[in-house]
C-alpha cells in the first residue's frame, strides 16, 4: 500500500514538474496567464510556470502562410473571374494574436477572401489580367491594415491564378490572334520598306558609280583622242618634212617627166572629157629648149618667167635649188564617166 503511495506521489511529481518546465525554442513564445489575467510573454529559452495558477498559450513566430481556396470575383466591368492566391505572414506580437481574436489564421483566411472580392471589383478585367503586381500590392496593404490589429504582419500576396469565363476566353483568343495577325502584317510591311528603300539606295549608289564610270571613261576616250589626233598630226608634219626634204633634191628635168607621166595617165583614162593644164605650152618651150641643150652639149637655160596661174611654179636652176609642192601639183584623178 505505501509502495502504491509512493508511485502516485512520484506520478503526480513528474506530471507538475513537466507540467510548470518549458523550453522554447529561438522562434516560440508563451502568452502567460495568472489566474486568468496576462502575465507576460516569455521564451525563449527554459521556462518556468507555476503550477496550477500560471497557464500558458505557444506562439509560433516564424512566416507561415496561407491558402486562399478559389473565390469568385466580379470585376468593374461585370465579368465573373475565379481567383485563387497566397498569403504570405507572420505574427510579430503574440499578446495581440492571442488576446484580440479567438483564432488568427481563420479570421485572416475570412478577411482575405473579402478584401480580395473588393479589390477585383474596383478593377475592368484587362487590368485584372495585366497588373497581377499591382493587385498583390494592394490586397498586401489592405490585408495589412486589417490584420495589424491582431499582431500579425502580412509580408506578401500573390495572386496564383485568374481563370475568366469560359465566353471571355474564347474572345481574347480571338483578339490575340487578330493581334499576332496585326503585328505580323505591320513587321511585314516595315520589312517590305526597308528592302525598298535598300534597293533605292543600291540603285542610287550604282546610278552614281555608273556616272561617275561613264565620266572617266568619257574622260580617257577624249584623253585618248586627243593623243591619236596629236600623233596623226605629228606623222603628217614628219611625213611633210620628209617629202619636202625630198622635194629640194628634185631638178627641172624630173619636173617635166612627172608632169608627162600625169599627161599619159590623162590620156589613157577611160573619161570624156580631158582636161588639158594652162602651163601645157610653158612645159613644152622648157622640154625643146633641155633637147636642144642637150644636143648641143650646153647646160639647159634657165626658165622664164611666168603669169602667175593656180599652176605649180617651174623649178629652180640646179645652182640654186628650192623647195617644191609636189604633191600639190600631182596628186589628183579624173572621174571615170561623162
Amino acid at each position: 500500500m505505501e509502495a502504491i503511495l509512493v508511485i502516485i506521489v512520484l506520478v503526480f511529481l513528474a506530471f507538475i514538474f513537466f507540467s510548470s518546465v518549458k523550453v522554447l525554442a529561438e522562434y516560440d513564445r508563451l502568452v502567460v496567464f495568472r489566474l486568468g489575467k496576462y502575465a507576460g510573454t516569455r521564451g525563449p529559452g527554459l521556462t518556468l510556470l507555476v503550477p496550477f495558477i500560471e497557464s500558458a498559450r505557444k506562439v509560433d513566430l516564424r512566416e507561415r502562410f496561407l491558402e486562399i481556396p478559389r473565390q469568385t470575383a466580379i470585376s468593374k466591368d461585370n465579368t465573373a473571374i475565379d481567383v485563387d492566391f497566397l498569403v504570405y505572414y507572420r505574427l510579430v506580437n503574440p499578446k495581440l494574436a492571442v488576446l484580440e481574436v479567438e483564432n488568427v489564421v481563420q479570421a485572416s483566411l475570412n478577411i482575405a477572401a473579402t478584401t480580395l472580392r473588393a479589390v477585383i471589383g474596383d478593377i475592368e478585367l484587362d487590368d485584372v489580367l495585366a497588373k497581377r503586381e499591382q493587385i498583390n500590392d494592394v490586397l498586401r496593404v489592405k490585408l495589412d491594415e486589417v490584420t495589424e490589429r491582431w499582431g500579425m504582419k502580412i509580408t506578401r500576396v500573390e495572386i496564383r491564378e485568374v481563370e475568366p469565363p469560359p465566353s471571355v476566353k474564347e474572345a481574347m483568343n480571338r483578339q490575340m490572334s487578330a493581334e499576332r495577325e496585326r503585328r505580323a502584317m505591320v513587321t511585314r510591311a516595315e520589312g517590305e520598306r526597308a528592302s525598298a528603300i535598300m534597293v533605292a539606295e543600291g540603285e542610287k549608289q550604282s546610278s552614281i558609280l555608273r556616272a561617275e564610270g561613264e565620266k572617266q571613261s568619257a574622260i580617257l576616250r577624249a584623253e585618248g583622242d586627243r593623243e591619236s589626233q596629236l600623233l596623226l598630226q605629228q606623222g603628217r608634219a614628219a611625213g611633210l618634212e620628209a617629202l619636202t626634204a625630198q622635194a629640194r633634191l628634185l631638178d627641172e628635168k624630173t619636173l617635166m617627166l612627172q608632169y608627162f607621166d600625169m599627161l599619159r595617165g590623162l590620156g589613157d583614162s577611160p573619161a570624156t572629157k580631158l582636161v588639158v593644164p594652162m602651163e601645157l605650152t610653158s612645159i613644152a618651150s622648157q622640154f625643146m629648149t633641155a633637147m636642144q641643150a642637150a644636143g648641143q652639149g650646153l647646160p639647159p637655160a634657165p626658165a622664164a618667167k611666168k603669169p602667175a596661174s593656180p599652176a605649180p611654179k617651174s623649178a629652180p636652176t640646179p645652182s640654186s635649188p628650192a623647195p617644191k609642192s609636189a604633191p600639190d601639183s600631182f596628186d589628183f584623178d579624173l572621174p571615170s564617166g561623162g
